[in-house]
């Protein structure tokens, strides 16, 4: 493929919020990739960017293997020579179970998906990108709310995402002499698949072990967030940001 325009990468991009920043980016004029392990999914949202006139490229893969990581990026370069926009979304949760009955499977597992695969996705990104001419370009870290107050029993999530924001602060400094930006977006509570138990039944679990309903915001609105965080010029970066339903238990009490 030929590139026509800035060329991004969303990872997690088959449902939710990757989805949704994928198109809000198609929508903006970038050429897509698209990333995440289910194809058929994937191949969803790819016709989704082609039918408003963008392009989009699905490959299936698994950002817990880095084998498909380097796949991944070798194919972003081969198909388009460049990479402008990296937005590191692809995540996963365990079960809510007490900290000391979590089996060290699963903790591995959400480790290895969202913060080992996170900084693979990041180092090969920066490959592209400081050895590109026009040289630079921009990461953007899916961190979640999670990044700053975890919810009960959700060990393995949390502290995933405490990581990534020294992933990002690190890549940040790391990367200035190569006009690289490094950012963070924390979301909370958009309204998607995985966040469908928020409003069914009682709701889900507080801090102080009630459970209660809890508002989302629509998931278009990160995407918009995403979009003026790339729109930025490479002498400028939104270092973090949150985006969040306004009335969510977040700030404040538990």
């Amino acid at each position: 493929m030929a590139a026509s325009s800035k060329i991004a990468l969303v990872t997690g991009a088959g449902t939710g919020v990757g989805r949704a920043v994928a198109i809000a980016l198609a929508k903006a004029g970038y050429s897509t990739v698209l990333a995440g392990r289910r194809k058929d999914m994937l191949d969803k949202v790819s016709a989704e960017i082609n039918a408003v006139g963008a392009q989009a490229l699905a490959v299936s893969t698994d950002v817990s293997k880095r084998e498909a990581i380097l796949a991944l990026f070798a194919t972003v370069k081969s198909s388009f020579g460049r990479l402008d926009l990296l937005f590191n979304n692809a995540g996963i949760g365990a079960p809510p179970v007490p900290l000391e009955d979590l089996p060290f499977e699963t903790w591995q597992n959400v480790v290895a998906t969202n913060f080992t695969g996170m900084f693979l996705c990041t180092q090969e990104a920066i490959k592209i990108m400081k050895s590109q001419s026009p040289r630079g370009g921009r990461i953007i870290n899916n961190g979640s709310i999670s990044a700053h107050a975890p919810r009960p029993f959700s060990v393995a999530y949390t502290s995933t995402k405490h990581a990534v924001t020294g992933l990002t602060k690190s890549t940040s400094l790391d990367c200035r002499a190569y006009d690289i930006c490094c950012g963070q977006i924390d979301i909370g509570n958009a309204a998607t698949p995985l966040t469908e138990r928020m409003v069914q039944g009682d709701g889900i679990l507080q801090a102080d072990l009630t459970k209660k309903i809890e508002p989302r915001m629509e998931a278009e609105h990160v995407g918009n967030a995403v979009v003026y965080m790339a729109g930025l010029p490479l002498n400028t970066n939104v270092l973090f940001m949150t985006v969040m339903a306004n009335t969510m238990p977040f700030v404040g009490r538990g």
